[in-house]
């Protein structure tokens, strides 16, 4: 069998389906006695120690829109959390009076930040983890 190039595999798993590729990992696991999801598992448990805090934050790439308080202008703030998130009236008020609460999870940097200026444009206190 002829050797492919890393370009060629690339191709070929382009051309595989979400399905197929995971049985692929998975047979390749089976076969070269590897787990491909240990370094990631390391790199989350190193996250938690006290040294290594600092790189960790700076490779975040998922943040959490927190809503700590509504700032006294309730009725702004619920608009606009009800633009970032598509909720209902009573969702987005809810939301809004259960403070401290989520608003977002999981979105990139750049959707965290627009979000975090958005609300505290109407007044109320933001906080990205």
């Amino acid at each position: 069998m002829a050797k492919l190039s890393t370009v060629e595999l690339l191709d070929a798993f382009k051309e595989m389906t979400l399905i197929e590729l995971s049985e692929f990992v998975k047979q390749f696991e089976e076969t070269f006695e590897v787990t491909a999801a240990a370094p990631v598992a390391v790199a989350a448990a190193g996250g938690g120690a006290g040294g290594a805090a600092a790189p960790a934050e700076e490779e975040k790439d998922e943040f959490d829109v927190i809503l700590e308080a509504d700032g006294g202008k309730k009725i702004q703030v619920i608009k606009v959390v009800r633009e970032l998130t598509g909720l209902g009236l009573k969702e987005a008020k809810d939301a809004v009076e259960s403070a401290p609460k989520a608003i977002l999870e999981k979105v990139n940097k750049e959707t965290a930040d627009k979000a975090k200026a958005k609300l505290e444009g109407e007044g109320a206190k933001v906080t990205l983890k």
